[in-house]
């Protein structure tokens, strides 16, 4: 099954995350299908950016979203 999560790219105490699809087999930081967009929990009023249209096309042809990108992209 293929979903849309996060894979934490950002150094130690330093969180930075990458919003990616992928297939649910796999490891958090493993092989993805394609990034969509990024979220920095660290930056001054929390930066979140993300293709919306690509994000669209992923949730029509039926994949999941995480609980915490489900939270991120509702905003």
């Amino acid at each position: 099954m293929t979903v849309v999560r996060l894979t934490r790219i950002g150094r130690k105490k330093r969180p930075f995350y990458r919003i990616v699809v992928t297939d649910s087999r796999k490891r958090r930081d493993g092989g993805f299908i394609e990034t969509i967009g990024f979220y920095n929990p660290m930056s001054e009023g929390v930066d979140v950016k993300f293709d919306a249209e690509r994000l669209a096309y992923w949730k029509s042809v039926g994949a999941k979203l995480s609980q915490r990108v489900a939270q991120i992209t509702s905003k």
